[in-house]
């Protein structure tokens, strides 16, 4: 039985908004599960649902087997992390931390000791007699993990809690937030748009979009193997290249491109993707283009060239010596190569 599961999930709004559109994921216990996507594609409205704080239009929301969908947010045992930190601004640093040890059946020697472990813990020790309006933005967020970690409750949910911060500043919270996870064991599931951020904090990705989870899957798996086109576009900075075309004859054809395919296809239409890093110049090649711009990156260089099936982007570990407006062919890696059904966009090899 899994720790979590949300079943057939759905929100829609009074004015007819269709939020979250029946959706089903099980989390494990001690399972750290990143929402991906855009906005407004009902990452956010899952978690609030999960926390309490949207009532679900329909489906379930079952914690160790038992529907807490109707459930007040009090009732539910769960660490809530806002992006925007929501300290009380009239409590100091230890007052803001210990708040939810309030109805615990805790003495104050007990209390105290929790809030000082927790603290030294996030490394906030020196803070805790401050008020909110003295720390910085990190420190604050650091305040309200320890307030949502202190209790150890049976969720962690955390809404882009990173957004606020400076790149920095992010990399050493992703850390922390990661320790502090796997030390506690606390299954936990985490919001964001950051790509970089999902990649690195998840044991399992799903990334959403229209309401719907489009696929869940390790991070890598996501990555390497796409389920459907908007997969393959929005994870990868930048993201695949495609060509539409068809079946014919034995090989897919787009324009002048022609790629053969092993084994019996039918006649029909086909996108091929491929990422970047998985294309070359060469002097001759599958597909001819035009570069139009060759960027630095510092680690790499990535040159977009203008081609018959559109805009494709190159990833080169070196200088690749191209001149805008030069000739240039493009050759494909055949393991990097990702074939999409032309209709409905789902990944078929």
């Amino acid at each position: 039985m899994s720790f979590l599961q949300l079943d057939s999930l759905a929100k829609t709004y009074p004015d007819g908004t269709e939020a979250v559109r029946g959706v089903d994921l099980c989390c494990q216990r001690g399972e750290l599960i990143v929402l991906l996507g855009p906005s407004g594609c009902g990452k956010t409205t899952t978690l609030r649902m999960v926390a309490g704080l949207e009532k679900p239009s329909a489906g379930r929301i079952l914690l160790e087997g038992v529907d807490m969908a109707s459930w007040p947010p009090q009732r539910r045992d769960v660490g809530f992390v806002f992006q925007f930190y929501a300290l009380y601004p009239h409590l100091t640093v230890r007052e803001n931390v210990s708040f939810p040890l309030g109805n615990r059946a805790l003495s104050a020697d007990a209390q105290a000791q929790l809030v000082e472990a927790m603290a030294e813990r996030l490394g906030i020790e020196a803070l805790l007699d401050r008020y909110p309006r003295q720390l910085s933005g990190g420190d604050q967020q650091r305040v309200s993990l320890a307030r949502a970690m202190v209790r150890k409750p049976r969720l962690y949910l955390m809404d882009e809690p990173l957004g606020t911060l400076d790149a920095d500043l992010r990399l050493a919270m992703r850390e922390l937030i990661r320790d502090q996870q796997l030390r506690d064991g606390v299954t936990t599931l985490y919001v964001t748009h950051d790509q970089e951020e999902a990649m690195s904090l998840a044991d399992r990705v799903v990334v959403m979009e229209g309401g719907t989870i489009r696929q869940s899957a390790r991070a890598a798996e996501v990555y390497a193997d796409p389920a459907d086109l908007f997969v393959a576009h929005f994870i990868g900075s930048p993201g695949m290249n495609f060509a539409q075309g068809e079946v014919r004859d034995g090989a897919f054809r787009a324009e002048e491109f022609v790629w053969p395919l092993e084994g019996a296809w039918p006649p029909g239409a086909l996108t091929l993707g491929i990422r970047p890093e998985y294309v070359r110049l060469a002097s001759e090649g599958a597909l001819r283009g035009e570069v139009l711009v060759e960027e630095y990156m510092g680690s790499c260089r990535y040159v977009h060239v203008d081609t018959p099936c559109g805009r494709w982007v190159l990833r080169s570990e070196e200088e690749t010596g191209s001149q805008p407006g030069e000739q240039v062919g493009i050759e494909l890696e055949a393991d990097g190569v990702r074939l999409f059904d032309g209709q409905s966009g789902r990944r078929i090899q």
